[in-house]
């Protein structure tokens, strides 16, 4: 018979005269098979131009050393870095990284961390999605796969993780704008039921409360994670009569949405709004004037949630190791001091 292409499995037991289980044992290498079966085997898949699949072998058999890594938004500078970050490290100990990304949506999420687990990863890089519905991630965590959380932390979840303190970043961003006459404060932040709104917005609060200025739900609004929509929202805010004196944006991509709208609007920074984002990034340092931000160590974030992932997979009897880094507020030029008067509610 002449040697043809795109031979199956299928043809390669027919020619040899086998199951196609024992045709399989024969070419990978697992199981019994006769010496005189498998070299007939061996000889029809030649015959035919038959080629193992030798990725699926070594994902099957573990030889394929694999990581998987799931932000929240690859499209988001920050996880963008830290996505990075866990590919070097990782590569220089001969790991593969996989990204698949969540959409910051819980059903994909569960979708994405089964699709890796049936590709034999070896450890999970994670940011989950929800504070809520992470029955998932606990399950995984009980079957003992190595896991390491990023940015956000799960409720009753015992697992490495490496996150920074929020809550007083956002705190820290009100304080610099109430130092600067600011008391009406606006607020743009995800949806989505993520640990890191919750925290930032907690943080906001609690800075309200701190200096004496009531809590106005008017004042925050809520939007998908997307420049266009965080477009969208800031322009609903800014059509208020009694409009915010200054924003707090509580990601990257809020920040670029509300640069956007408030330039579209006719609004200058900081003549008719103070800015302050959470989250530096490439383009908060190229604006005119540059953005404040609340900023996270995030050079060090993906560099050291890979080096835990790495000891966890050497050493799978180590206690969770809670990592827990302060953010720093970048002061540039995006914030004005208010005249003496209109300091006043």
């Amino acid at each position: 018979m002449s040697q043809q292409s795109g031979a199956t499995l299928e043809d390669v037991a027919a020619v040899a005269q086998v199951s196609r289980a024992t045709a399989a044992r024969a070419l990978n290498g697992y199981g019994y098979v006769g010496h005189g079966t498998a070299l007939r085997v061996r000889e029809a898949a030649e015959q035919l131009g038959y080629q193992t699949n030798r990725v699926a072998q070594a994902l099957r058999s573990g030889r394929l050393r694999i990581i998987g890594f799931v932000p929240g938004d690859i499209q988001n500078p920050f996880f963008a870095r830290i996505a990075h970050d866990v590919d070097v490290a990782l590569r220089r100990r001969n790991y593969n990284v996989l990204i698949a990304s969540s959409e910051e949506n819980t059903d994909q999420e569960r979708q994405v961390l089964a699709g890796l687990r049936a590709l034999n990863t070896q450890g999970l890089i994670l940011a989950p999605a929800s504070t809520e519905d992470n029955h998932h991630i606990l399950e995984l965590v009980r079957e003992g796969v190595p896991i390491v959380l990023i940015d956000r932390l799960v409720k009753d979840v015992a697992c490495d993780s490496v996150t920074v303190d929020n809550e007083a970043g956002a705190w820290a961003a009100v304080e610099h704008l109430v130092a600067k006459g600011h008391r009406r404060i606006g607020l743009l932040r995800d949806e989505a039921p993520i640990f890191t709104t919750q925290e930032r917005l907690a943080g906001y609060r609690k800075a309200l409360t701190d200096f004496g200025i009531a809590f106005d739900e008017r004042s925050v609004v809520s939007t998908k994670p997307t420049v266009g929509d965080a477009i969208a929202a800031t322009g609903r805010l800014f059509k208020r009569r009694t409009r915010p004196t200054a924003l707090l944006t509580l990601d990257s991509v809020m920040t670029q949405g509300a640069l956007l709208a408030l330039r579209s609007a006719g609004l200058s920074i900081p003549g008719d709004v103070s800015l302050i984002g959470f989250d530096d990034f490439a383009l908060a340092t190229f604006t005119d004037p540059p953005i404040t931000v609340v900023a996270q160590p995030t050079a060090e974030i993906g560099r050291l949630a890979a080096q835990l992932l790495l000891e966890r997979l050497e050493q799978r009897d180590l206690p969770p190791r809670i990592v827990r880094f302060q953010t720093e507020l970048i002061i540039r030029g995006s914030v004005r001091c208010l005249p003496g008067p209109m300091n006043r509610d």
